[in-house]
């Protein structure tokens, strides 16, 4: 392989182009322009929302562009450990505080990608053609010879390439495009889900901007039986505070301020309602829906020599596990792992798709992350380190051997509890009442 040809300019397409100049000449397409810094970058809705890079994505992200972690942590993002750096209050009750190897890595998406997308497009070898649509593929059923783009004039360009991947995210169009060719059709799944999402930015109050735990509140039912909302505070850049109140279909989470506000005060637990009503709105509430989990198995169909698809265009899962980003790291990693051996394309998409396959099996409820999404609820769990670790290191997608873990005391049996675990949090808390 000499040239490769990258169709998206997301995170995992970068990711891709980085991968991918090791071994040719690469070309990445992008259809918008990217903003000169950490800024947001037009149609991608989803980026105001809370992203964490968890354990297995952060490795594998600085695998593929090293000192990525290093830098975004210097630029203000937090590292916050699982369960040592986490108040989290399941449906059964709260964990207790325990040190284990297993972490998030919370930043604002622009950040994010500012930092990864200059990282990664340093490297030699890399073109960037921004405001650049890809209008379809070229060749035959069984190769792929690059791809017709068009620029800011509208003018159709074919760009041949020796690898093509599409890397466009959950709006890809490769199963049309190779239609169009004659190929196979893609064999494709569904699993509704149904999620909605409302999310508002908050400059956090003095004295909470470093120390911050992150706050998980999963959703528990109401008095009258009915489910509950859950809600989410991660600190990222800047001192501020990235908060999200998560709910379903039929029970979606306000959209307005006082809405906001309201269901805050309805949660599990008061300690949201108390922390933000000392801190300062940003914006205004942002709301995200998602219909459906989709996973496209290209990996079974006859083969088409000279396309890799990756990402949300193979595999795109709901954000209750908070693994988008984290497997397109793990997926780019493997292929960069995979490409001194194997030069096939049909080899280098069934490496990828294995890699991808747990998430998806997680975010549908199969497999070991099914198992692991069942545990939650069983109140063992809670004051046992060894099943703690267990389930959040298939949560966090950690392949590194376990380190040995602490003993742990019974779970805290109230806020109050599981907030006296850290001392200055507990401390603020009580000048404000």
């Amino acid at each position: 392989m000499r040239t490769a040809l990258v169709l998206g300019g997301g995170f995992a397409g970068v990711l891709a182009a980085r991968a991918l100049a090791r071994h040719a000449t690469v070309v990445l397409v992008e259809a918008g322009r990217y903003p000169a810094g950490p800024l947001p970058r037009p149609g991608l809705p989803q980026a105001h929302h809370n992203h964490v890079l968890v354990t297995g994505g952060a490795r594998a992200l600085d695998e593929v562009v090293p000192g990525t972690i290093d830098e975004l942590l210097a630029a203000g993002a937090h590292r916050r450990d699982l369960t040592g750096d986490a108040l989290i209050l399941s449906r059964e009750g709260w964990f207790g505080r325990l040190a284990t190897d297993n972490f998030v890595i919370s930043v604002s998406r622009w950040l994010l990608d500012g930092v990864v997308r200059r990282r990664a497009l340093s490297a030699p070898g890399i073109t960037v053609r921004e405001q650049t649509r890809v209008l379809g593929l070229t060749g035959d059923a069984t190769r792929v010879t690059g791809a017709v783009v068009a620029g800011p004039d509208g003018q159709p360009v074919p760009l041949v390439a020796d690898l093509v991947v599409d890397a466009t995210g959950r709006r890809s169009r490769a199963p049309r495009w190779l239609a169009a060719l004659g190929g196979a059709p893609v064999e494709e799944q569904t699993a509704g889900c149904g999620l909605a999402y409302s999310t508002r930015l908050y400059q956090a109050p003095p004295g909470l901007t470093r120390e911050m735990p992150a706050i998980m509140l999963h959703p528990r039912p109401r008095p009258d039986g009915s489910e509950g909302h859950g809600a989410t505070l991660f600190p990222i850049e800047d001192g501020r505070w990235i908060v999200t109140l998560t709910g379903t279909r039929g029970n979606e989470p306000p959209v307005t301020g006082a809405g906001f506000a309201a269901c805050l005060a309805e949660l599990g637990s008061p300690i949201l309602a108390d922390l933000l009503a000392a801190a300062c709105p940003i914006d205004g509430v942002r709301p995200y829906r998602i219909a459906a989990d989709r996973r496209r198995f290209y990996e079974r169909r006859a083969p088409t020599e000279g396309l890799l698809v990756l990402g949300d265009a193979l595999t795109a899962t709901n954000p209750v596990h908070s693994h988008g980003m984290s497997v397109a790291a793990l997926s780019v990693l493997r292929l960069a792992r995979e490409l001194p051996a194997h030069s096939r394309a049909e080899e280098l998409q069934a490496a990828v798709a294995a890699e991808a396959e747990p998430a998806w099996r997680m975010a549908t409820g199969g497999g070991a992350g099914g198992r692991a999404s069942r545990m939650l609820p069983v109140r063992a769990l809670l004051g046992n380190p060894a099943l703690i670790n267990a389930f959040f290191r298939i949560q966090t997608l950690n392949s590194a051997a376990p380190a040995p873990l602490p003993a742990a005391g019974p779970p805290p049996a109230g806020t109050r509890e599981a907030v006296a675990q850290f001392p200055h949090l507990s401390r603020w808390l009580r000048t404000r009442t």
